[in-house]
């Protein structure tokens, strides 16, 4: 079920939620995803490419996929992001040092650009601000839309706390840090678009995370 969030100018969101597993350490969960689509009539920014490339193209429908932008290299964000990437012609960005996960998934093919803390996207009148936010994995990225008054931040926040830290190249301290540091200085009005359940706000995590 797809749905439109946010128009600033041109720009808007758009969500979609599809179902999959996710698998690491040897052990595999059923798992709902959040897919994120940024962008105007003309074109997108995919952000994550989870379990699905048909479900993924329904929300973009006929409009010019610019790039696959991936959180982090966890199977269930990033599993259909070659298959999408053939299907669109659109490069996959990815923070490298994320990739002993993706070699994981995919030992024969890597993504296409480096993301960098820092590095601005540019899509359909708006800007994504690339935040580096290390912690539930070491290439973890957050994507700031000041001008649509969002952050996208994959399995690093979620409504309720900090995301997951139990598994191989993650780290509880880290995450808090990432957190703490880069995301709680955004706006307090910020919404935060997650990579797994319910939006929420920057105002709302900071009261959680103390």
């Amino acid at each position: 079920m797809a749905s439109t969030h946010h128009a600033a100018g041109g720009a808007r969101v758009d969500h979609g939620v599809v179902a999959g597993t996710f698998s690491l350490d040897g052990e595999t969960f059923d798992v709902d995803n959040n897919i994120w689509v940024v962008g105007d009539d003309a074109e997108v920014v995919v952000i994550d490419a989870p379990h699905d490339v048909d479900a993924i193209l329904g929300i973009v429908g006929d409009r010019r996929v610019k790039a696959i932008v991936c959180t982090h290299a966890h199977d269930d964000h990033v599993r259909v992001a070659p298959e999408l990437r053939k299907r669109t012609s659109a490069p996959i960005l990815l923070h490298p040092d994320d990739r002993p996960l993706w070699e994981l998934t995919h030992p024969d093919e890597l993504w296409d650009v480096d993301l960098s803390d820092g590095q601005e996207i540019a899509v359909g009148g708006t800007t994504l601000t690339v935040l580096h936010t290390p912690g539930h994995a070491p290439g973890a990225v957050c994507l700031h839309a000041p001008e649509l008054g969002v952050v996208f931040t994959g399995d690093t926040l979620f409504n309720g706390g900090p995301g997951a830290t139990g598994r191989s190249y993650s780290d509880r301290p880290t995450i808090e840090a990432s957190i703490k540091a880069r995301l709680f200085a955004l706006p307090e009005d910020t919404v935060v678009h997650t990579g797994h359940g319910d939006d929420t706000t920057i105002a709302a995590e900071r009261a959680n995370l103390t």
